[in-house]
């Protein structure tokens, strides 16, 4: 994103020079420092451009550096207010809040300004949400079924192509948009840009090797090294938005809940490996999560399975209590 995207979303407050300076800088070191993805910076610039929107009407004029430095724990108050009156979600709030102490925390070590009042704003909590993984024959029959959707057989194969890799690899759905057409495997293993920019390796499945084989011989445009592997109907690198709307269709179809999303497929992926004995440690690098803990969700998914199997593998586990 540049920086005009930015100042898009700051149009709608009166903002100093200095301030939009300083707004600049913390976006440039989101890209460089932080390699935050394009989408990462535009929430984060929307998040603060609804602050200072706020804060311009608060503070009854100009927004600049002096005015961020002296706002008291009632002004961030004041604003958590008025979003959670608008009925805004508690996750997008606590991403908000997020937001203001990165940029107050990026300005501060700039020495650009120093306001401890940010630090005393309390996080909503969040309930603990469990992944919302499909059956394994209804994640297989969806997979199938989306193949039946086109009327060209090339599209037909990009969508099994693409719901493979989030099924098989456990990719989410824009680390598989964001594959080159170089990014093809040859071997067993898949290289795999995630969040931050961080990579990782996962194998590739024969089955999902030899659906991106079907797609590419399908597909009528030319295999660019560093072209979009995955194209929509005019060559244009394919909108995530296509595939949701392909996947509501083959839900309704097929009569599956609406937690039978793209994303769904990734916990599939996960849930059904814990259930045939994955082990955390080794799921978490599949997925390319950086804490452990959110590997851990998955276990609540299939408790009753992993009560099975302890009961049945664990050398204690049929003596009885004396």
């Amino acid at each position: 994103m540049d920086t005009g995207t930015v100042t898009q979303h700051l149009i709608h407050f009166a903002a100093s020079k200095d301030l939009t300076a300083a707004i600049t800088l913390w976006r440039e070191w989101l890209a460089s420092e932080r390699r935050a993805s394009e989408h990462t910076i535009d929430a984060y610039a929307r998040d603060l451009a609804a602050f200072l929107t706020f804060m311009a009407d608060h503070v009854g004029g100009e927004v600049d550096v002096a005015a961020l430095a002296a706002l008291k724990p009632a002004d961030f108050r004041a604003y958590l207010s008025y979003r959670n009156n608008l009925g805004i979600a508690r996750s997008s709030l606590a991403r908000g809040i997020s937001t203001l102490r990165n940029f107050f925390k990026f300005l501060e070590r700039r020495e650009i300004l120093h306001n401890p009042a940010v630090t005393t704003i309390k996080t909503p909590r969040l309930p603990r949400s469990v992944p919302k993984a499909m059956r394994e024959d209804d994640a297989m029959e969806a997979i199938r079924t989306i193949g039946e959707t086109h009327d060209e057989p090339w599209l037909s194969a990009r969508d099994i192509a693409v719901l493979l890799l989030l099924y098989g690899c456990g990719l989410r759905i824009g680390e598989a948009l964001s594959l080159t057409c170089g990014d093809i495997p040859k071997g067993d293993t898949l290289r795999v840009v995630g969040k931050g920019r961080k990579e990782r390796i996962v194998p590739v499945l024969a089955v999902v090797k030899e659906a991106l084989g079907t797609y590419r011989k399908l597909c009528p445009f030319p295999p660019e090294k560093s072209a979009a592997l995955f194209v929509g109907a005019r060559g244009k690198p394919l909108n995530p938005g296509v595939l949701q709307r392909q996947l509501r269709q083959v839900r309704a179809q097929l009569g599956l809940d609406e937690t039978a999303t793209p994303h769904a497929l990734r916990h599939s992926f996960a849930t059904h490996l814990l259930a045939k004995g994955g082990d955390l440690r080794t799921i978490q690098e599949l997925l390319g999560h950086a804490s452990l803990s959110t590997t851990q969700r998955y276990t609540a998914v299939d408790a009753a399975h992993l009560t099975k199997v302890y009961r049945q593998t664990h050398p204690r586990a049929k003596i009885k209590a004396a």
